[in-house]
């Protein structure tokens, strides 16, 4: 077996610099560029009109968006074959009921969860441990502001189920949470791993992008003819 040596490394280095080399340089010039402003900005979120007080969810005739009650958002699904109303206050609060009688739908519990998790999950009929986390101590891989159960299956998957909704709201497999590491990693923020726009990324980019592009001149130099000793060893 021929064993490869630095020489056929750098060889190949070269061709794979010819080949790759614009690519490389085309996906850190668009990194950096997307990279220069939040994502908040790309939006145009901030062109918006600050709207003040947020105003009730009202509906005339209804009990349940009634004046005074405060609500945001009332979202209807089917569960269990009835309507539900699933109703979220200016505060954050979330709770059911029966849409048909405004009856108040008491929370799930573990063995619901459970269960609602082996009826709607491939798999989820094989499930271990079951934990209630309130919504201001969610797991990381949840990272929502609501409360939850974490519904733990054997291959290691999470199904997190509301608690106060009673609809599955995540399902964080172990390759989502490798995933959500490297995303992490990618942008240079492993503690929320949301912000896509800090002078920490931005500068790396910058060089990097330098760099590529660097290599990418080099690569039209005109080689130095090698020394006739150093072609015969």
């Amino acid at each position: 077996m021929k064993i490869i040596t630095m020489r056929s490394l750098a060889k190949w280095h070269i061709w794979l610099g010819w080949l790759v080399g614009v690519p490389i340089a085309m996906w850190l010039a668009t990194g950096l560029l997307m990279t220069l402003r939040p994502i908040e900005e790309v939006r145009g979120d901030h062109l918006r009109t600050k709207a003040g007080e947020p105003v009730p969810l009202e509906l005339p005739g209804s009990t349940l968006a009634a004046p005074g009650t405060g609500l945001k958002e009332m979202r209807v699904i089917m569960q269990d074959g009835r309507a539900v109303a699933v109703l979220t206050t200016l505060k954050g609060e979330t709770r059911r009921v029966d849409f048909a009688t405004g009856t108040p739908l008491p929370p799930l519990g573990a063995g619901e969860a459970r269960a609602l998790v082996a009826q709607r999950i491939n798999g989820g009929d094989k499930a271990g441990r079951v934990t209630l986390f309130p919504a201001d101590k969610t797991p990381f891989d949840f990272r929502r502001p609501l409360a939850v159960w974490q519904v733990k299956l054997v291959d290691g998957t999470n199904v997190y189920v509301g608690r106060d909704t009673g609809e599955i709201e995540a399902v964080r497999t172990r390759w989502w949470r490798a995933f959500d590491f490297a995303w992490g990693l990618h942008i240079m923020d492993l503690s929320e791993r949301e912000d896509t726009s800090h002078p920490v990324l931005i500068l790396f980019a910058a060089l990097s992008l330098v760099g590529a592009l660097i290599g990418c001149v080099l690569m039209f130099r005109r080689r130095k003819a090698r020394p006739a000793f150093a072609k015969a060893q």
